[in-house]
C-alpha cells in the first residue's frame, strides 16, 4: 500500500498519538475546572498553545483553537464581517479552497460584494489586479498561502503590503503550509491565519485560528468563556495536545523533512515525465510545496487513472478531497487556464513523512503502463 495523498490528510505520527493518550483517561478533566485535575488539563492545553505560537512566531494570546481549518476560515471571514457594519467588500482568489469560497458566497446574503483575484498559468495571484481592487470599502482579503491542488506558494509579504496600505485585514488559509514550510506571521503581514493539525501528521478534528492582537472578530458559537470568549465549548484537550506535539516535531524536523520529500517528488516527476509523452506539470515549477506534484495526462480522465492506481495499491488524488464527489473539473486548474479536457485528466501525487524511494520507484514502474492502457481505449488518442 503506497499512500501519496498527504495533501488530503496525513497519517497521525505515533509520537503524537503517544502524547495524546493520557488525556483520554488519566488526565481527562475539563480544563476550565478549578481543581487540580483541571489545572493539569489546562497546563497541557496552554503548552500546546505555546508550541503553536512558536511555530508561527506569534504571541500565545493570539491563538484560538478550533475544530479544524474550515471552522477557522469561517470564523475569520464571518467573524470580521459581523464585527463591523461599514466596509462591505471581500476579496479572495479564484483558486481558494471551498471553505473560503463558499463562505465568501454566503456573505453576499448580508450585502457584501465578493471579488475574486485571477491567477496566472502557474496559479500565482495577479498582484496588479489586487492593487486595483483593494480600496477603502474593502474589509478583508483572504488569499491562501499555498494551493492544495497544485502546491503553488503565494507571495504573502507582497500581498500584505498592498492590503495594509488601505487598513484592510489580511487572512490566509495556511492549512497546506503550517508544519511544512516556515511561517512568520509578523514579517508576512498576516492578520489572521487558519490551520489544521491533520495536514502535518497531527490528529483530525483540531485546528486553530491565529488573530493578530487588535483585530476584532465576533465568535461563531456562543456559550461559555472558553478561548478568551471567542470560541464557546469545552476544549478538545487530547486533540490540542496532539496539535502541540505535531508543532514540536515540525519545529525540530521540518527543514530536513522538506529536503527529503522534495527529492522524492522530483524523482517521481523525472521518472514519469521520461516515460509518458504529452504530460503537463501543473503549478509553479519552483515556488511550489516540496511534496506536491500535479500533472495532466492528455487523452485520459483522472478518475480512470485513480481507479487503476488504486487497484495496484497506490493512492493518489484528482483535485481536492473535499470535492471528490463532484464530476466538475477542478476550479483551480480552470482558473489557471487549462482547457476542460486537461483539467479532467489531472492527477495529484502528494508525498509525506512515511514515503520512501521504493514507493516512488513503484509508481514510476506502474503508472506509465496504466496511462498507455487507458490511452489505447480513448477515441481521441492517435499514437
Amino acid at each position: 500500500m503506497i499512500y501519496l495523498d498527504y495533501n488530503a490528510t496525513t497519517p497521525t505520527d505515533s509520537r503524537v498519538v503517544e502524547a495524546m493518550l493520557p488525556y483520554f483517561h488519566d488526565i481527562s478533566a475539563n480544563p476550565s475546572s478549578i481543581h487540580t485535575a483541571g489545572h493539569k488539563a489546562r497546563e497541557a492545553l496552554e503548552g500546546s498553545r505555546t508550541a503553536l505560537a512558536e511555530l508561527l512566531k506569534s504571541r500565545n494570546d493570539e491563538i484560538y483553537f478550533t475544530s479544524g481549518g474550515t471552522e477557522a476560515d469561517n470564523t475569520a471571514i464571518k467573524g470580521t464581517s459581523f464585527a463591523q457594519d461599514k466596509r462591505k467588500k471581500i476579496i479572495t482568489s479564484a483558486i481558494e479552497h471551498h471553505a473560503v469560497l463558499t463562505t465568501c458566497e454566503y456573505m453576499k446574503k448580508f450585502g457584501f460584494r465578493v471579488v475574486k483575484v485571477p491567477v496566472d498559468h502557474y496559479g500565482v495571484v495577479d498582484l496588479d489586479f489586487l492593487e486595483q481592487e483593494v480600496d477603502d470599502n474593502t474589509l478583508i482579503v483572504s488569499i491562501m498561502h499555498a494551493n492544495n491542488e497544485v502546491g503553488t506558494i503565494e507571495p504573502l509579504e507582497k500581498i500584505g503590503e498592498i492590503v495594509h496600505r488601505h487598513g484592510v485585514i489580511f487572512h490566509t488559509d495556511a492549512v497546506q503550509t503550517v508544519g511544512k514550510i516556515p511561517i512568520d506571521v509578523r514579517t508576512s503581514g498576516i492578520d489572521m491565519l487558519s490551520l489544521s493539525a491533520h495536514k502535518f501528521c497531527g490528529p483530525k478534528g483540531i485546528g486553530a485560528l491565529y488573530v493578530r492582537k487588535g483585530v476584532r472578530f465576533d465568535p461563531l458559537s456562543h456559550g461559555g468563556h472558553h478561548e478568551g470568549g471567542k470560541r464557546a465549548g469545552t476544549e478538545n484537550v487530547p486533540g490540542i495536545v496532539g496539535l502541540g506535539k505535531a508543532c514540536e516535531i515540525a519545529l525540530d524536523e521540518m527543514s530536513a523533512e522538506e529536503k527529503r520529500i522534495r527529492k522524492l517528488r522530483d524523482r517521481l516527476w523525472q521518472g514519469i515525465s521520461e516515460r509518458i509523452p504529452e504530460l503537463k506539470l501543473n503549478g509553479h515549477p519552483e515556488k511550489r510545496l516540496a511534496n506536491t506534484l500535479n500533472v495532466s495526462v492528455k487523452y485520459v480522465e483522472g478518475e480512470s487513472m485513480l481507479l487503476q492506481l488504486d487497484a495496484r495499491g497506490i493512492f493518489a488524488s484528482s483535485g481536492s478531497a473535499c470535492t471528490s464527489g463532484s464530476l466538475e473539473a477542478s476550479h483551480v486548474l480552470l482558473a489557471m487556464g487549462l482547457p476542460h479536457d486537461m483539467a479532467h485528466g489531472s492527477l495529484r501525487f502528494s508525498c509525506g513523512r512515511y514515503n520512501t524511494e521504493r514507493d516512488i520507484d513503484k509508481v514510476i514502474e506502474v503508472f506509465p503502463g496504466i496511462v498507455e492502457k487507458l490511452r489505447v481505449m480513448s477515441p481521441l488518442y492517435r499514437p
